[in-house]
């Protein structure tokens, strides 16, 4: 059993997918909700730097809250994925048409998606990068509306899931479909076997 800092329903299905058994580790709200958890960019942080430290802090702030909440010592996974356009961090949505005009960008061409996954036993940290890129058919602005009056888009880096309705937008994709999905199970496993969790 590890703990998950994740409020993320795409991640406790990753995990499930390879057996993982985990205990969700909730906080009260998005992340960004956290005072300890900071979303926002850093002046000058580039798209590598920025994923990277936001996933070591969801794992710094779970391990504190398992302290706080007195809970058995375990395993601590946290992941953050976020998306790369015009050397541009783009997090998720502020409301609909912030996801439309994100959408707008995506349109007919190709992104990064990076994230970053962290494993702690609570004093050591480990962590690995998964990056991707996927490519966009052109969208109409009707599609795009559409979509984001699904609801699909919102809390999602970049406004969409891969895994929902979103799949009909993409047209290509190189690298890791979990990776986009947002907890890459190859790095996710090989990090959970470096502190000996039997796969």
């Amino acid at each position: 059993m590890i703990y998950l800092a994740s409020n993320s329903p795409r991640r406790r299905e990753l995990l499930q997918q390879i057996h993982v058994r985990f205990e969700p580790l909730l906080f009260r709200g998005p992340s960004r909700g956290d005072h300890d958890i900071s979303e926002n960019v850093e002046p000058g942080e580039d798209v590598v730097t920025y994923v990277r430290r936001v996933a070591l802090a969801k794992a710094e702030g779970g391990i504190q809250r398992m302290h706080m909440r007195k809970l058995p010592q375990r395993l601590l996974l946290s992941a953050d994925t976020t998306l790369e356009l015009d050397d541009e961090i783009i997090g998720k949505p502020d409301d609909g048409e912030h996801a439309i005009a994100i959408l707008r960008r995506l349109s007919g061409r190709t992104h990064r998606v990076l994230t970053a996954v962290v494993v702690t036993d609570g004093q050591r940290f480990e962590q690995r990068l998964s990056t991707s890129e996927v490519r966009f058919r052109p969208l109409s602005d009707t599609e795009i509306r559409h979509y984001v009056a699904t609801g699909e888009a919102a809390d999602k880096a970049g406004a969409y899931g891969i895994q929902g309705r979103a799949a009909l937008f993409i047209d290509a994709i190189r690298g890791s479909y979990t990776g986009i999905m947002g907890l890459p199970l190859f790095e996710t496993g090989a990090l959970l076997q470096e502190f000996g969790y039997s796969l």
